[in-house]
């Protein structure tokens, strides 16, 4: 009876040491990290007036802070002195109150993870909404512990099932079509009354999502993704976060959000969304504040980088998630929308403890020298540099999609491609700029082209092709379109067929697509598995020619290897003088029809037998 006594007694005093204590982020950190002081949140009643302690000589507390919330401490931690992983207790003691105990961990580094590898123009990536993706796991469907307890794939709005063992389960055919990256949208928790499926209003930044699966289970796929020699990528959301999330039930300090005050009074503010202030240099500061401090929309609020608390934290979580889950990339979302300042500091921090690593932040305007501002190396007037390896391509992706569709003229049609691409004199490294034909907030570009499959063709062929690294939205290689509803997002991210069992057509497999969409499956594998192995393409000269007689045509070339695209807009047969390319130097050469196979020898014409896309190179085997 004394043994029974004793084991009640400790776990009585483990309960109340749980209710003290409820939160430790980060839950562990590492051993050998430039990153050596870390700020750890501790989140209980009355925390702060607690007095912390740490029994290892090795580990000092640099700072102990507290903010106008008692129910936190923020706590500083020195392991710069640490060589060897290890457990170690953090004790908080209080005059007249039973000591706290936490113990924390420090974990050893994976073998070269500072030299890790981020994705870039020899990658291919492959985004994907995983809610609709595939169903791996129908256990998870539903928590009944989460605000939305139901799915319903009739809904475009509501849960459908999908799950990270769903994308596990099928990284043979992302491999198999040629794509070296993934990017799925964020699979953290999203505990929100409703639309919880897209994952962009996170309720806990360390916590993976119960209905996409388990930590574990993200970690599997890490691990297959990295032995197929696919990269795995963490979309993150620094700007905002979702109204369920915990912290809003008891905010850690009076300024965590921003336009706090006017929250708590039900007075919301809301972006205006004019993103140019973050380059106008006549910007008023009402607007700029109205810009970053407004709220994205209402469910989101909108986080206070200021905060040195918090940016601390939002640093420590990426980089906490990237050596957790072994990443090979971050796209951040809505890279405009908070403190630029803190941003340049943010992806700095990552890029000091990764130096090869990337980074793909969204900047959506259609004006090319807002998107090269944000690029690392640009020459900004105002001295800004944003430390940020990537930027995305939406003026390329809009010019591209008009220029397809458009008769040709003299200011209309493949001349808007050309131009396009003629920006490239002002970005600092135009090759690891991301370009993408469609995305998850975008109509799918079947749907941009009008069915059109000729053009579509044209569309992938010349993406991958150019100085960039592509990004491809799932179900494009099957031709996956929200005509019935353009601009609905709920549509756009339509489930992918045969990611449910019981589905009639399996785009895996192949059973029950239609003579197209084989096609085109066939046609981007072929582009994609050729692009994996070249060179030229990788890494080679750019060369274009200005659009004659409805015809361009773009070149990539290193040493021996030229591979050559040709967009053709003639519906009659037409034969194309070659000799306008001579300094390609592919005149009397054999090359190969990238899609056919056939071989054969380049003369000084081509004859184009329709309207389409030609693909050529000289690498015959």
């Amino acid at each position: 009876m004394k043994n029974w006594g004793l084991i009640l007694i400790l776990i009585s005093s483990l309960t109340m040491q749980s209710q003290k204590i409820k939160k430790v982020e980060p839950p562990h950190w590492w051993v050998g990290m430039q990153h050596q002081k870390v700020q750890l949140m501790i989140y209980g009643d009355k925390i702060s007036a607690y007095t912390a302690s740490v029994e290892d000589k090795e580990i000092i507390i640099a700072e102990a802070e507290q903010t106008n919330n008692p129910n936190y401490l923020f706590l500083t931690l020195d392991f710069s002195a640490v060589k060897q992983a290890r457990d170690f207790k953090i004790i908080f003691s209080k005059p007249g109150e039973e000591n706290l105990i936490h113990t924390y961990t420090l974990k050893s580094r994976e073998p070269m993870s500072a030299q890790r590898q981020g994705f870039k123009s020899s990658d291919v990536i492959y985004l994907i909404t995983p809610d609709r993706f595939a169903n791996g796991d129908t256990s998870n469907d539903i928590n009944k512990e989460l605000n939305e307890k139901t799915i319903d794939r009739k809904d475009n709005y509501a849960r459908h099932g999908g799950d990270i063992k769903g994308i596990t389960d099928h990284l043979n055919y992302i491999g198999d079509m040629g794509f070296t990256a993934i990017w799925p949208s964020p699979m953290l928790s999203n505990n929100m009354p409703g639309q919880s499926y897209h994952g962009y209003a996170i309720t806990d930044l360390y916590e993976v999502d119960p209905r996409f699966g388990t930590m574990d289970e993200y970690k599997t796929l890490s691990k297959e993704t990295k032995s197929k020699g696919i990269k795995l990528i963490m979309d993150m959301v620094a700007n905002h976060i979702g109204s369920e999330h915990w912290w809003m039930k008891d905010l850690p300090s009076e300024d965590w959000v921003n336009f706090q005050k006017e929250f708590l009074k039900d007075s919301l503010v809301v972006t205006n969304h004019r993103r140019t202030i973050n380059q106008d240099p006549y910007a008023s500061e009402k607007d700029k504040k109205s810009m970053s401090d407004g709220w994205f929309v209402p469910s989101m609020p909108d986080l206070n980088q200021k905060n040195p608390f918090l940016a601390t934290y939002l640093i420590q979580n990426s980089i906490w998630w990237i050596e957790t889950l072994d990443l090979g990339g971050i796209r951040q979302d809505t890279y405009p929308y908070p403190d630029k300042y803190f941003m340049a500091e943010w992806a700095g921090a990552i890029m000091n403890e990764y130096p090869n690593f990337s980074i793909v932040g969204e900047e959506w305007s259609y004006n090319p020298l807002l998107v090269g501002y944000w690029q690392r190396g640009a020459q900004n007037k105002d001295g800004y540099d944003s430390n940020l390896t990537s930027s995305m391509d939406f003026p390329m992706q809009k010019m591209i999609v008009e220029g397809l569709k458009e008769a040709e003229s003299w200011d209309k049609g493949f001349v808007k491609l050309y131009e396009g691409l003629a920006n490239d004199f002002y970005y600092s490294n135009p090759k690891d700029i991301m370009i993408f034909l469609d995305n998850h907030d975008m109509d799918r570009v079947f749907t941009q082209l009008n069915h059109n499959v000729t053009q579509n063709k044209m569309a992938l062929a010349y993406m991958l092709l150019l100085p960039r690294i592509p990004q491809i939205y799932y179900g494009t290689e099957i031709l996956m379109e929200n005509s019935k509803k353009p601009g609905d997002h709920g549509l756009i991210r339509t489930d992918f067929p045969g990611g449910w069992p019981g589905d009639a057509v399996n785009a895996f497999t192949g059973i029950g697509l239609n003579a197209e969409q084989k096609e085109m499956q066939s046609f981007l594998k072929k582009v994609l598995q050729y692009r994996k192995s070249s060179e030229a393409i990788h890494a080679g000269k750019t060369i274009h020619f200005a659009p004659d007689k409805n015809v361009y045509a773009l070149a990539r070339k290193l040493n021996d290897e030229i591979v050559l695209v040709i967009l053709n807009k003639n519906n009659k047969p037409f034969r194309a003088d070659l000799n306008k390319f001579d300094e390609l130097g592919l005149k009397g050469k054999k090359v190969k029809n990238m899609i056919t196979g056939e071989i054969f020898d380049l003369g000084k014409t081509l004859e184009l037998k329709d309207e389409g896309v030609i693909l050529l190179t000289t690498k015959i085997n």
